[in-house]
């Protein structure tokens, strides 16, 4: 699926994407910063993808990533524009376009900032404290030892 404006297009096209530009972009943010490239490429292979491009030279300058099941829940994240790119309102349009992607559009949608709620406000999102589960099975705090299962 394609947006498309008087400068730029937004694509849903996995092969359009720049993973070294993504990898790039992905490592300067206190999100990713540490983040490998195994890990963005495996993470692109499960996620509904936008990618934000200039058309004369198809170079990539912002991307949008959501995790989804398409029906009920989707996850936005990721969302970088390029610093030589942003005051221009590619941010909002990008979010614009994934909030009305059909896969996303009926979800209830879930992201994460630390700084930029402005921007998600506009799009409906509402500040929420939720709960998390990390990688390694821990929470923000707390041994990482599993509870004990039912008995039988």
């Amino acid at each position: 699926m394609d947006f498309e404006n008087a400068d730029y297009v937004i694509s849903t096209d996995p092969a359009r994407l720049d993973l070294a530009f993504l990898c790039r972009m992905l490592n300067t943010t206190y999100w990713a910063q540490d983040r490998p490239r195994p890990v963005i490429e495996e993470s692109l292979r499960h996620s509904l993808c936008f990618g934000l491009y200039r058309k004369v030279t198809s170079e990539q300058v912002g991307f949008a990533r959501v995790v989804t099941d398409q029906a009920t829940v989707s996850w936005v994240c990721d969302v970088v524009i390029d610093e030589h790119f942003r005051g221009q309102g590619l941010g909002k349009w990008l979010m614009s376009c994934v909030v009305s992607h059909p896969h996303v559009r009926g979800t209830t949608s879930l992201l994460g900032t630390r700084d930029a709620h402005g921007l998600y406000e506009k799009f409906g999102y509402q500040r929420s404290e939720g709960m998390r589960r990390l990688r390694d099975g821990t929470g923000s705090q707390g041994t990482g030892t599993a509870a004990p299962g039912p008995t039988a």
